[in-house]
């Protein structure tokens, strides 16, 4: 029912039913359900138009990147057609090209898979009552103004205002994120604006009635339920670009730009002032311009996250999406959902007070004490067939709490069978259960609200020793009340008494009457055990955690400051907390400007996530969220990367996710922000070994094209970009995690592949190749073989020798590219066996070019000789030594901890 702001939580019932047009006792006529279907449509989440595989895969190659991968595979053919090569360079960038459309259709559908997964929530069928009569019906044919029964088990099938409900829970973690059940009730709510956890008079579409029965009037169907606003939010919400994407198209552009530049500078050069002829001079160009494409590394790129993804699938972080994998190590900010993810999701006591004290629940207790029996003894958790102890959370926690204390609580029940009972409801707070002792007495257990259960009291049990309940006693009750409640314990209290008949009318009235106390517990979801420790290296790590939960404000308070969030010495800490109905009041600007002032956000509804991932997101941080029911997923597709929950996840959050941990452990999130900075780290790695190799190239063949020399042909470059670029960049993919991978702070949007020392790194190491090339080749031909300088033989000699060094140079390269400022030999240089394995086979490779008759006569290269293959050699591997000094000097003037950003140097 589509009525603008309408709130059915702040009217009577009577306003609701009045306002739909409806007899409750009578349910709608036929007649009018079938006007009010056309009316109002179908109940059921509107489908969003899917794009065809083929859309998908041309929608691949609108990157600027591959666009520039495209134009120089065909200028790459053009140029082997010519020059008698073949096309095999320009067939090799095309599977490169369309192994990325492939993998990117793969990949993704996320959001489609979101909203199919939203349709599949809903329950197929509903109990109505129509004409009358009560029936089933398909629930995507209900309407407003439907009377619903539910009961135990049922999904609830559209949003209604409730008309009865008679001990009645709903379990609603899904929109909520609450890991308990909801108790309901009819009572009309004055507050407009209360959030979703709070409109207990309402059923919401998609959650589970837990316990007892209700009536309800539907107010909302299809897209104007709660979950059909979900749903509305995930289509309208525009997925970020990673940072990975982000900096793959910048460095695409800014290559092209200077590629370009380059080539039709030497062309000039060439061609105008050394008389080359133009032809030569243009398939040097457009060979210089191919070979400085660092054509393999989108899908070098592929395949090192690809690698990530088995590495953190080990961890337990599966990873929906390729670009997610680098996404994670760039992280400033982790939004996490609280219950499941920082805690146990499973409430446990921590605190008993009986005998007036108060201690902790690890503490001993006898499993035939009053307090023991009466919360065990008044509860209906039960084990299932695999003996797993299910039903509310607080009472399995108190059946917990009996078997930590030895408790056989089966046996107790078997000698002192249960034969009556009081459930419980919403309004007195209690539950009563009578038990025969089998003596012809019974012992009656209760268990509730201890402001509700100590109106019913007039005695205590203090050691054993039952006397008349002071006022004294009360008050100490209270306080000891008062002290857990402030600490977030959720308190309920225990009692009992013996009598010798059943009474003939079993209610309150006659049963929780003239009890005897015997004590309190409280209870929590208490925090993981390794999640404070996770925060706190996160925290080291630069990144900030921030609590978003629909739980009350003192209880996520709590649960902050136990695991550090919240500073626990901070008496200000409530400063730091927001709840739902304050961010209302909030404009987005505002929230934007006071967004880091705040470390935890409770009572928090879908549009409040956004938004407050948003206002991080104004500041340019990259943002994970993490969540696991259906409220979470707008904000897991708006944030940088949506971390869902593979246990306790709906399938709705996991399709808005890009990684879904197997564990729905905190601690792997961080492990997994580790295994991200690797993986970005050795993308940086490829990226500086490509482009000081290609810049080597561009200015070995530029400046021997200003002294007039051809140093090398087109086929020559074409070679050692083929081999030496695919296998060393790939196998530097495989590098370990350097040990202070987490010692630095993230990287921020302004950070790109050329950062943290890249650059300068490309910069002076392509120069050094560049420059060692020449002199190898002005060496050969000009001291060497001076007296034969200008003859064809020593010039193809020469270019012979430039050849071999400059491959092998880069090959070498490959090594001091393992780390950007630590020392190659800091650990054991040969550690990566892929590397290894890379050298040598490319190296072999450049080395058949030259030895192997037939083929070195196709490439136009002379057999050095054995002097002439150890200059080669010991200037290739020179390079290792300049690196060396120059990391160095880096490392003692302090240069290298400003680049990388050193924030934790303790550890």
């Amino acid at each position: 029912m589509s009525e603008g702001n309408y709130r059915p939580y702040n009217d009577s019932v009577q306003d609701v039913t009045s306002r739909l047009n409806v007899d409750p006792a009578q349910g709608l006529s036929s007649q009018e359900a079938k006007q009010r279907l056309e009316q109002y449509g179908a109940n059921e989440i509107q489908e969003q138009e899917h794009r065809s595989l083929m859309q998908k895969f041309v929608d691949q190659f609108k990157d600027f990147m591959i666009i520039v991968l495209l134009v120089a595979a065909v200028i790459s053919g053009v140029v082997g057609v010519m020059e008698g090569e073949g096309i095999a360079d320009a067939i090799i960038i095309l599977l490169v090209v369309i192994l990325n459309a492939v993998m990117g259709v793969f990949q993704e559908s996320k959001a489609e898979e979101a909203i199919d997964a939203l349709k599949d929530m809903s329950s197929p069928e509903a109990r109505v009552r129509r004409d009358g009569s009560i029936s089933r019906i398909k629930s995507n044919e209900l309407v407003p103004g439907d009377i619903i029964l539910l009961e135990a088990g049922d999904v609830v099938p559209a949003d209604m205002r409730l008309i009865e409900a008679n001990s009645l829970q709903i379990e609603e973690a899904a929109l909520t994120g609450e890991s308990v059940p909801v108790y309901k009730d009819t009572e009309t709510i004055t507050d407009t604006e209360v959030g979703i956890g709070d409109r207990v008079n309402m059923g919401f579409s998609s959650t589970n009635v837990t316990y007892g029965r209700g009536l309800g009037i539907v107010t909302g169907t299809g897209m104007d339920t709660e979950v059909g606003h979900i749903a509305g939010m995930l289509a309208n919400t525009d997925k970020q670009l990673t940072p990975l994407q982000r900096d793959q198209e910048e460095l695409g552009r800014t290559l092209t730009y200077a590629i370009i530049i380059v080539a039709v500078v030497t062309f000039i050069v060439g061609v105008t002032f050394q008389d080359f002829a133009w032809l030569d001079m243009l398939l040097i160009s457009i060979s210089l311009a191919v070979a400085a494409i660092p054509e393999g590394l989108p899908a070098i790129s592929t395949i090192i996250l690809s690698i990530g993804t088995q590495s953190m699938a080990n961890r337990n972080a599966l990873v929906r999406t390729l670009p997610a994998v680098e996404t994670l190590g760039s992280t400033q900010v982790i939004c996490s959902d609280k219950t499941g993810t920082l805690t146990m999701n499973e409430m446990t006591i921590e605190k008993v007070y009986y005998n007036n004290s108060m201690n902790d629940a690890s503490e001993y207790i006898d499993p035939s004490s009053p307090l023991v029996r009466s919360i065990t003894f008044a509860n209906d958790a039960a084990p299932d067939r695999e003996g797993k102890i299910v039903g509310d959370p607080t009472e399995v926690a108190m059946i917990h709490y009996g078997q930590n204390h030895d408790q056989d609580l089966q046996a107790d029940l078997a000698k002192y069978p249960r034969v009556e009972e009081v459930p419980f409801d919403s309004t007195r707070k209690l539950m009563s259960t009578i038990h025969d002792k089998g003596d012809g007495t019974y012992y009656v257990a209760a268990k509730g609200a201890p402001d509700q259960l100590l109106e019913r009291v007039t005695h205590i049990n203090i050691n054993g020793d039952v006397r008349p309940i002071t006022q004294d006693d009360k008050a100490a009750i209270l306080h000891a009340n008062e002290n857990m409640a402030r600490n977030a314990l959720r308190v309920l209290a225990g009692a009992y008494k013996e009598i010798d008949t059943i009474p003939t009318t079993v209610d309150t009235e006659t049963v929780e009457q003239d009890l005897i106390f015997a004590g309190l517990v409280g209870m929590i979801d208490p925090e993981r055990p390794e999640a404070g420790d996770s925060i706190r290296l996160a925290r080291n790590a630069g990144i900030r955690t921030v609590m978003i939960t629909g739980d009350h404000a003192i209880t996520a308070q709590a649960i902050a400051e136990r695991l550090t969030i919240l500073d626990p010495n901070d008496p200000n800490n409530e400063e730091h907390v927001m709840t739902g109905a304050e961010l209302d009041k909030m404009s987005d600007e505002e929230l934007a400007r006071n967004v880091e002032n705040y470390s935890v956000y409770a009572r928090v509804s879908p549009e409040h996530k956004v938004r407050i991932i948003r206002a991080w997101q104004s500041h340019d941080k990259v943002v994970a969220m993490t969540g696991d029911g259906v409220n979470d997923a707008p904000s897991l597709k708006q944030a940088d990367i949506g971390v869902g929950m593979g246990i306790t996840g709906t399938e709705v959050s996991k399709g808005a996710s890009d990684m879904v941990l197997a564990d729905d452990n905190f601690e792997t999130i961080v492990s997994a922000v580790g295994e991200g900075r690797k993986v970005f780290a050795n993308i940086q790695k490829a990226v500086q070994f490509l482009l000081s190799a290609n810049l080597g190239e561009v200015m070995t063949l530029f400046i021997a094209t200003l002294f007039g020399w051809q140093i090398l042909e087109p086929v020559h470059i074409l070679w050692i970009n083929l081999v030496t670029d695919v296998f060393p960049a790939i196998a530097l993919g495989m590098e370990d995690a350097e040990p202070d991978v987490m010692d630095h702070a993230p990287r921020t949007t302004e950070d790109s592949f050329l950062s943290f020392g890249v650059l300068p790194s490309i910069l002076y190491q392509g120069i050094a190749e560049g420059g060692i090339t020449l002199f190898v080749y002005w060496y050969a031909r000009f001291v060497l073989h001076a007296e034969t300088a200008m003859m064809p033989e020593t010039i193809n000699l020469a270019e012979t020798m430039a050849f071999i060094t400059l491959g092998f140079i880069q090959l070498f390269h490959s090594y001091n590219v393992k780390s950007i400022f630590r020392s190659l030999f800091s650990g054991n240089p040969f550690d990566n066996k892929y590397l290894n394995g890379a050298f040598l086979l490319s190296g072999a490779m450049i080395l058949v070019v030259v030895l192997v008759p037939g083929i070195n006569t196709y490439f136009d290269v002379t057999l050095p000789n054995g002097q002439e293959w150890l200059l080669c050699f010991a200037a290739a591997f020179a390079l290792v030594i300049i690196v060396e000094i120059v990391k160095w000097l880096f490392r003692v003037t302090g240069k290298a901890d400003d680049y990388q950003r050193v924030v934790n140097t303790d550890r």
